[in-house]
């Protein structure tokens, strides 16, 4: 398996606005399932003075999705050990939430692990280190995101260790707004645009103005599907992988290849399929994830994309004098104890969540 190492006007977006803002496609039934999609419409706030030229940030005082029926299961490392792993076979597994272009933030948190010291340079010899995906859109730096995760897979490989990341939906939306810009596609709900959907889920111009061929090129090898220490890596919590093969290595050659044929349509449906959500919360959930894991292997899955505080029914304000942050203290474990979610909601003040894997209480 392959491991791959200008912000336009209001007008000009409002033909493809309602494709987004409420995208249509989040309340079919059907294939892609019945679920809600309230974290990836970004909405433009004024900017503030010491942001760069070119960033919007994100709204903090984002619509909760109020549920009380979120399974939330004590982190037991007993129950979460993967299975028959020899000891000392391999070094420690850490998984990375999404990132969204908080660079900052990033280096703090995989600092605060003992991934890189003081200066972001590789300090964990053999460990393992896997990105969930999402590195840019929202925050102000997602070329510095790539930027350092590309330095630290040749720093881990010469260490002993390796850093890898999965494909996420947003760099699904940024390869196909380089792409395609303003290509009309079938959204499924009207005539659509890459190019719009990337403006109105958070694209920064900055991002866009620093894109290189090998930033591109390294995105669109990377993988989708992944499983490691019985825990099976994937971005969103939707069961749509299955829709793109059989098996691991069936899901990501299939991905890439969509990819390669370079078709808009083609395009645009593997990332509508990938920005679907909740599939693991609710009713049903469990045996959703079972679904996954019966078809890729593995015990547990572990997923970002769906930000813990809208599992939980929780979300910050930066308005607010009390406490502006999300509860968020570390992973979500949910379904019945088989998904672990691993977005922090660092869009929305929450926290950029980088975890070793057992869990510990």
């Amino acid at each position: 398996m392959t491991q791959g190492a200008g912000q336009g006007p209001e007008a000009e977006r409002a033909a493809t606005l309602r494709d987004f803002r409420v995208p249509a496609y989040v309340h079919e039934t059907g294939p892609y399932g019945d679920t809600t999609h309230p974290g990836d419409v970004a909405v433009p706030v004024e900017e503030a003075a010491d942001h760069p030229e070119g960033y919007t940030p994100t709204r903090r005082d984002l619509p909760v999705i109020n549920r009380g029926d979120t399974l939330q299961v004590p982190a037991d490392p007993a129950s979460l050990a993967a299975p028959d792993r020899e000891e000392g076979a391999a070094g420690p597994l850490f998984v990375v939430g999404d990132v969204h272009g908080y660079l900052d933030e990033l280096l703090a948190a995989l600092q605060e692990r003992g991934l890189i010291d003081s200066a972001g340079n590789w300090s964990a010899g053999t460990a393992r280190l896997w990105f969930l995906g999402d590195f840019t859109d929202r925050g102000p730096d997602g070329i510095g995101v790539i930027d350092l995760v590309m330095r630290l897979s040749a720093e881990a490989a010469a260490a002993g260790g390796y850093c890898k990341a999965l494909m996420g939906n947003h760099e699904l939306l940024l390869l196909g707004a380089k792409r395609f810009s303003d290509t009309p596609v079938n959204s499924g709900a009207g005539t659509a645009t890459f190019q719009a959907a990337w403006l109105l889920n958070g694209g920064q111009k900055t991002d866009m103005d620093r894109l290189q061929d090998h930033h591109l090129q390294w995105m669109a090898r990377l993988d989708a599907v992944e499983e490691v220490d019985g825990y099976l890596l994937v971005h969103s919590d939707t069961t749509a992988y299955l829709d793109y093969g059989d098996s691991i290595e069936a899901v990501n050659d299939t991905v890439r290849e969509t990819l390669t044929r370079n078709d808009a349509d083609e395009c645009w449906d593997l990332f509508r399929k990938f920005t679907k959500r909740f599939s693991f919360r609710d009713e049903g959930g469990a045996d959703a994830v079972r679904s996954l894991l019966d078809m890729y292997g593995g015990t547990r899955i572990v997923h970002g994309h769906s930000p813990i505080p809208y599992l939980l029914g929780e979300v910050g304000s930066e308005e607010s004098e009390e406490d502006p942050r999300p509860l968020v203290e570390g992973p979500h474990i949910y379904a019945d104890g088989l998904a672990i979610a691993m977005d922090g909601g660092v869009t929305m003040a929450g926290k950029l969540l980088v975890q070793q894997l057992p869990l510990e209480n």
